[in-house]
């Protein structure tokens, strides 16, 4: 990011929160100040664990994540944070060669631009990228695994006819696992987005809640959440 002379941006009257993934201290602080002047505000953070759980706060109008951070890779970041929101998402990076462009936009990406990069270029793709974004249609989206129907927007959980009461964790938890169905969902993913942290070994709260949750969504003799020893959680429709 090279220096601009950059003028206040007197149209906008309300900030919009934009959140940056970067590990450059002295690029978040740069961008801090020119996105300032354009009417943005912008929060930062520097490893892709604790920048995939801000993210998934919902409160940033957008997301600029760079693909080599420590802890998690913007890929991966990107990869998760597709699992659970639309925000929209530009990544930001000097991994340039175009196997790396087509892999981002595969993953999730809406654009993609290389380092070293003008900031006004930035905030035009930007501007852009929110455009289409709010212009997209609205869809609700219902998340089935079996018997087990689960709407992200109304926080309402079925098991067939019955509705489930869960807590905000126990929903959490569903929500992720039944966005990866038949994949095991490691702990330190669950932990990742739970509690904003690695998970510790010794710390069984995260099998408690799993408990709880299984009693109020598995049936007599069909199992629906299983544990795979050493790696973490997988749900399967109740019928393998």
């Amino acid at each position: 990011m090279t220096r601009t002379d950059a003028q206040p941006d007197s149209k906008s009257s309300q900030r919009e929160l934009l959140l940056l993934i970067d590990d450059d201290a002295e690029l978040c602080a740069l961008m801090r100040e020119y996105f300032a002047f354009k009417g943005f505000a912008l929060e930062s953070c520097s490893n892709g664990r604790e920048g995939l759980a801000r993210a998934l706060e919902q409160k940033h109008e957008l997301v600029i994540l760079d693909g080599m951070l420590p802890i998690l890779d913007g890929f991966e970041v990107l990869r998760q944070l597709r699992k659970r929101s639309s925000v929209p998402v530009i990544m930001l990076t000097a991994r340039t060669r175009e196997r790396d462009r087509i892999a981002g936009l595969e993953i999730g990406a809406d654009d993609y631009l290389p380092k070293p990069f003008e900031p006004d270029e930035l905030l035009a793709r930007i501007r852009a990228v929110l455009r289409r974004y709010r212009m997209r249609p609205l869809v609700s989206e219902v998340l089935v695994v079996g018997a087990i129907e689960l709407n992200p927007d109304t926080r309402v959980v079925r098991r067939g006819d019955r509705l489930l009461n869960l807590t905000e964790i126990e929903f959490q938890i569903l929500e992720l696992l039944m966005r990866s169905p038949g994949r095991v969902v490691t702990r330190e993913e669950i932990s990742a987005v739970l509690y904003q942290r690695e998970t510790n070994p010794f710390e069984r709260s995260l099998d408690v809640h799993i408990s709880h949750l299984r009693k109020k969504i598995e049936a007599q003799s069909m199992p629906v959440i299983r544990t795979v020893r050493g790696a973490g959680y997988v749900i399967t429709s109740g019928q393998e």
